[in-house]
């Protein structure tokens, strides 16, 4: 009996630290990764092994003998093992193409390997091809994949004369790009509705377009139509287009934004969880902040096209005609097309940084208006003509607690919808272009306790790969390729802020593509290893 029990306590201990066969000691890697606590993307509990690679691939995850061969090893004691992160909303593919900014270095360091390029509508199947060919030419830091863009195609379908819903023989025009984007391998469909010239469309028109990346099997992926005014009707529009074409469907950056939709995250959670258990796949992607795009009080301004010829924004500000125009042009679009103010509204946009009205930070534009009985625009106005230097403000504030709410859930994924940015990038941006992943991985797991960090993990790793088709990465397992993030769980944290929002994320220490180190001891090797990604069928 006592020998059934230390056989059983063995194979327990065994299990549990990860402790599998050996290889033969004549199989040779080129690259073995030693000794650290390998969480392999599943959400299954971190466990103690080593990690072999050969051209390109995960070849051995287990226990290997202390003279293994191996043309390079790696130590990883005391070190986390991830597969490498997916960003599923990034706009960094066009930057890339630049062999002067090939690397990617802001995603890089925080763990990102493989980018998913032309969210929000954004790249028609021309300028995917241009951009591929770019990366075979140039190299690139990281993976990149595809999404074929709404705006883009119907842009070049309908040219200049977008205000209005397509025509019958126009949509059959743009369905047979959405099919060649598809054919050129993108992982589905998407679209920026809240912009031009996509915001002219109709739910119908986006829903034959959609049906076009079903034979396929891609996803959908909306920035949905109007995220403050409408927030739970668009992005029920987003859940329905999917539904009607047959193919999953993602909310991108999803965020109930402004004072009017706090407590609605709560309706929309129940909304996506009454769809999934009806049997459509619906998910989200999100982002780690409290607030969305950043901007200028002088960037919400939108100039009339008469007023553009030797405009002085605070000459006219100081002019009451000309500032009644700038207002009506702001706050409704040229023509009724886009403008922040139109879009989210001065009960969204929240200061985050100012040199003149330091006290002002963290305060709703509305907010202000009110304690000051001012008009809105008046308020803007006055700000601007007051100012020596420019106040920043968040054209999307979140509550901080459904941030929260929302990262908790299953079906909902980690997505920076960040920019470019390097160590040499200085001046205006947001910290999720380099604080994203390390933010989560840093504040939510490690001092929140918000998540476990192996459904972090999962949450960057082999979810957004299994929704989007890229089957042969998102875990480290055998056969798998070789994207693999090598970081320190005690220390990995953001140091981006909304003053400073270039800084680098700190904490990772080896990045590897494709199995080549593109970072290797915290510093960039100048290996540009990746590659476009197909999405698998």
């Amino acid at each position: 009996m006592k020998i059934y029990r230390l056989l059983v306590a063995l194979v327990i201990l065994s299990l549990s630290t990860g402790a599998f066969p050996q290889p033969p000691q004549t199989e040779s890697f080129d690259l073995l990764i030693r000794g650290g606590t390998v969480i392999d993307g599943t959400g299954r509990r971190g466990y103690r092994a080593d990690v072999g690679i050969r051209d390109g691939k995960i070849v051995f995850v287990g226990t290997v003998a202390a003279r293994q061969p191996a043309k390079f090893f790696v130590d990883a004691t005391g070190l986390v093992i991830a597969p490498g992160f997916i960003d599923v909303h990034s706009h960094t593919a066009e930057a890339i193409s630049n062999p002067a900014r090939r690397m990617n270095e802001g995603v890089i360091r925080q763990g990102v390997t493989t980018v998913v390029g032309g969210p929000d509508g954004g790249l028609s199947p021309a300028q995917i091809k241009r951009l591929m060919e770019a990366y075979e030419k140039n190299g690139v830091g990281t993976n990149v994949a595809f999404y074929v863009g709404h705006n883009a195609i119907r842009a070049s379908v309908m040219g200049r004369d977008f205000k209005r819903f397509a025509t019958a023989d126009e949509i059959e025009k743009m369905r047979a790009l959405v099919r060649e984007g598809m054919q050129m391998g993108a992982v589905g469909l998407s679209t920026g509705l809240m912009y031009e010239p996509g915001m002219f469309s109709n739910t119908q028109e986006v829903i034959a377009l959609a049906r076009e990346v079903k034979p396929f099997n891609g996803t959908y992926d909306s920035h949905v139509r109007d995220p403050v005014r409408r927030f739970l009707e668009s992005d029920r529009e987003a859940i329905e287009i999917g539904l009607k074409a047959g193919i999953p469907a993602k909310i991108a950056h999803e965020k109930a934004v402004g004072l009017e939709n706090a407590g609605k995250t709560s309706d929309l959670i129940a909304m996506v969880n009454a769809s999934r258990r009806s049997g459509h796949e619906v998910v989200t992607d999100q982002y780690p902040y409290d607030g969305a795009a950043t901007s200028t009080l002088t960037g919400i301004i939108v100039v009339p096209r008469e007023m553009a010829a030797s405009f002085d924004l605070k000459t006219a500000l100081g002019d009451r005609q000309k500032r009644r125009a700038l207002k009506e042009a702001s706050e409704n679009g040229i023509e009724g097309g886009f403008a922040w103010l139109k879009a989210t509204g001065y009960s969204s946009m929240r200061i985050t940084s100012s040199r003149d009205y330091p006290q002002l930070v963290g305060k709703y534009l509305s907010e202000l208006a009110k304690e000051r009985k001012l008009d809105p625009f008046d308020l803007v106005s006055e700000l601007i003509l007051g100012a020596e230097q420019a106040v920043g403000i968040t054209l999307g504030a979140i509550r901080e607690e459904e941030v929260r709410q929302l990262m908790r859930q299953p079906w909902n994924m980690i997505a920076s919808d960040g920019a470019y940015t390097d160590s040499n990038s200085r001046g205006a941006g947001h910290p999720r272009s380099t604080g994203t992943f390390a933010r989560v991985l840093g504040r939510y797991v490690r001092e929140l306790r918000l998540l476990t960090l192996e459904e972090a993990i999962r949450k960057m790793t082999s979810f957004p790969a299994d929704h989007l088709g890229l089957f042969d990465r998102g875990r480290i397992e055998k056969g798998k390729a070789a994207d693999i993030v090598i970081f320190d769980a005690r220390t990995i944290t953001d140091r981006s802020t909304w003053d400073e929002p270039n800084l680098m994320a700190e904490g990772v220490r080896h990045v590897y593509v494709n199995g080549a180190a593109v970072l290797l001891d915290g510093k960039l090797t100048g290996n540009a290893s990746g590659k476009f990604v197909p999405r698998q069928r």
